[in-house]
């Protein structure tokens, strides 16, 4: 909207109101944050007075691989997001001359079809197991990259729309199961600590210099292509990690001793145990 209402000031003035007015999402995800009730695994945690005094520093001797590992597996994941909602602007604009209404439009459209293929893939994760949907999901990540840009090469505005509301199907595969998968990997005292530093890891080796890369090779070969083999070569990254991840779906380790006598990778089939 205010894209249309800045026209050519977009730039200058136009985005930043919209940004401004994102304070109201702050506000209300703080809200929500402050009345949601600890989990159950972590209040019997805080019952027992058995948090831990240093998190950061046990977590990094007990559990590096996991951090490392789960830094690695968001790669896939992490990188193509900020391809499919940024560096298409200066594809879009620069390379296919399309309109940047249309591609505001796509991505925004992108991002109604996720509210519903995340939750839906955290519910198949839950079904078929983490950690396969989620090496489906960097398998789909690599493939889609090449077809993402031969879509967007056709200059037709039908097929760019088309290809950047799709884009986000094959990361939120990836994207819905993530949360559990990460978290799962560390045992309730560090898992808060663990996840967060595995996860924002990924921030500064994925997401930060996604776009930055991407601009760096259409700028030294002129094609879209050398990007999506960038995604390809990031998804191969998730697989490679995500393969040596357990995978404790629908298993019991809220507790230290059943985490630990869990073996890492296991999917024995089991039920799920409420709290777990």
């Amino acid at each position: 909207m205010f894209s249309a209402i800045s026209g050519d000031q977009f730039l200058s003035w136009g985005w930043r109101v919209p940004f401004w007015i994102s304070i109201v999402m702050v506000a209300i995800g703080l809200w929500i944050r402050l009345g949601i009730l600890e989990t159950p695994v972590f209040q019997r945690i805080l019952d027992q007075q058995a948090v831990a005094r240093a998190p950061v520093i046990e977590v990094l001797r007990r559990h590096p691989k996991e951090i490392i590992l789960t830094a690695l597996a968001r790669m896939g994941q992490q990188a193509p997001f900020y391809i499919f909602v940024a560096f298409i602007f200066t594809y879009g604009t620069a390379v296919l001359h399309s309109p940047r209404d249309l591609l505001l439009t796509a991505v925004l459209v992108a991002t109604a079809v996720s509210t519903i293929t995340m939750p839906l893939a955290g519910f198949l994760s839950d079904r078929i197991g983490r950690k396969r949907l989620y090496l489906i999901g960097a398998v789909a990540m690599g493939v889609w990259g090449f077809v993402y840009f031969a879509m967007l090469n056709t200059m037709v505005p039908g097929w760019i729309f088309l290809a950047i509301v799709v884009s986000l199907i094959p990361h939120d595969m990836m994207y819905g199961p993530q949360a559990a998968l990460i978290a799962e990997c560390f045992s309730p005292r560090l898992r808060y600590t663990g996840a967060s530093l595995g996860f924002h890891l990924a921030s500064i080796i994925a997401g930060g210099p996604a776009p930055l890369i991407a601009t760096a090779l259409l700028a030294s070969t002129g094609s879209g292509y050398s990007v999506a083999i960038y995604i390809l070569i990031c998804a191969f990254v998730s697989i490679s990690a995500t393969i040596f991840l357990p995978d404790y779906t629908n298993q019991d380790i809220s507790e230290e001793d059943a985490y630990a006598a869990v073996p890492a990778g296991s999917r024995m089939a089991v039920e799920a145990v409420p709290g777990g």
